[in-house]
């Protein structure tokens, strides 16, 4: 097959979705496929502007200028080509290739509810709704979905506008290599890293800073959790920098001397990291898949998170759960009680209880395996093929 992916342009700075987009396409490739990678460049980008002003910019490199350079480029592209959008964010490009063969990969569809008003957590500008009706709008054009998870399948049938012909789901897989260190090597090692004394293990989160993440609740759960537990192990966060309401709570805890935010380690040093940890916290409001809770389980590292797919659908039966945290702060002091309840659980697992839950971890996430993942991506990509 001659197979061209559509991608987010590197100046917007994402980090998960060029990396889905190198799975693909190096997948792809692997198999004997002719592949290209088209996304637009900076131009507009480039002129020196306020920072508040740059982003506008973006959006005429993305949505003015890489049309019209793709119209052009279209042309000379041979019937059989099959355009992949990796993304359903890319839906603005949508109908410039829905008369020809092409599928539409979706993630989530967080911002899309959030416009509309489903997700409390996460109000939207006027101009934040605009411009998810006219990913929407384009999307919408599309007659082909590959969906990460059966939470994401749900969400693109009741937000796409027409009725898609082929919708599938497929799991994502692991495009970077996580595995099992000692944990007390782990330990030695991150501890080492951070200049943090780590031999008594801690308890983890991984993400970064975005709403759905509940950082806030991770540090909610923490407080409630030492409030009534006669342990002491720290709370690392690792990812982004702490946000301004993020530092707030940090400073208002009182075991905040115990709690380390902690960025910029390499892969290898975050498997470590899993390897080295009591639990993963990550009681998210929303995700479209949840890579923490996959890499976690791959390094040996019991997982907490929420009773709310997807997280329940990539933990499966070797997660322990929690509610998701309420709207209602009347509300919110109970949750943190009853998942600090959870925490303690973990904590006091046997050695054997612990190895038990371990296994189970491994055995859930060869669901995931990359090359299970781009083998059925294939069959889709040519099942779109043989039946348009």
């Amino acid at each position: 097959m001659r197979i061209v992916f559509f991608s987010h342009p590197a100046f917007i700075g994402s980090q998960s979705m060029p990396r889905f987009t190198r799975m693909l396409a190096v997948g792809m490739e692997q198999r004997g496929h002719d592949i290209e990678v088209w996304s637009p460049k900076p131009m507009f980008y480039r002129i020196p502007v306020p920072a508040s002003m740059r982003k506008w910019l973006g959006y005429i490199d993305q949505y003015v200028v890489f049309p019209v350079l793709l119209r052009h480029r279209l042309i000379k592209c041979s019937p059989e080509t099959l355009f992949v959008l990796t993304d359903q964010a890319l839906g603005p490009w949508v109908p410039l290739v829905s008369n020809r063969f092409h599928v539409i990969h979706c993630h989530d569809f967080m911002a899309q509810l959030s416009a509309i008003g489903e997700i409390a957590e996460n109000p939207t500008s006027w101009t934040g709704c605009y411009y998810q009706a006219y990913i929407r709008r384009g999307y919408s054009r599309g007659m082909n979905f590959i969906c990460v998870s059966n939470k994401t399948h749900t969400d693109l049938h009741r937000l796409h506008q027409n009725c898609p012909r082929i919708s599938e789901v497929v799991y994502n897989g692991f495009n970077r290599a996580f595995k099992p260190y000692a944990s007390t090597e782990a330990r030695a090692r991150l501890g080492e890293e951070v200049g943090i004394k780590l031999s008594q293990g801690y308890i983890l989160h991984v993400g970064g800073n975005e709403w759905y993440k509940n950082r806030l609740g991770v540090i909610e759960i923490y407080n409630a959790w030492r409030q009534n537990s006669q342990r002491t192990v720290p709370l690392l966060m690792v990812g982004h920098a702490p946000s301004s309401i993020l530092q707030k709570a940090h400073s208002a805890s009182p075991y905040k001397e115990d709690i380390h935010w902690i960025s910029g380690l390499g892969d290898e040093m975050v498997c470590i990291a899993y390897s080295g940890a009591n639990v993963l916290l990550f009681p998210s409001l929303a995700e479209g898949f949840g890579w923490p809770i996959a890499e976690a389980m791959a390094c040996g590292c019991p997982v907490i998170t929420t009773n709310e797919a997807p997280m329940t659908e990539v933990a499966g039966e070797a997660g322990f759960y929690i509610p998701r945290r309420p709207v209602n702060n009347q509300s919110i002091e109970k949750w943190t009680l009853e998942a600090g309840k959870v925490v303690e659980k973990i904590l006091l697992l046997t050695p054997r209880e612990r190895e038990s839950v371990i296994q189970k971890g491994v055995l859930n996430i060869e669901r995931f395996d990359a090359g299970l993942t781009i083998d059925k991506i294939e069959t889709i990509y040519e099942n779109i093929i043989a039946a348009t």
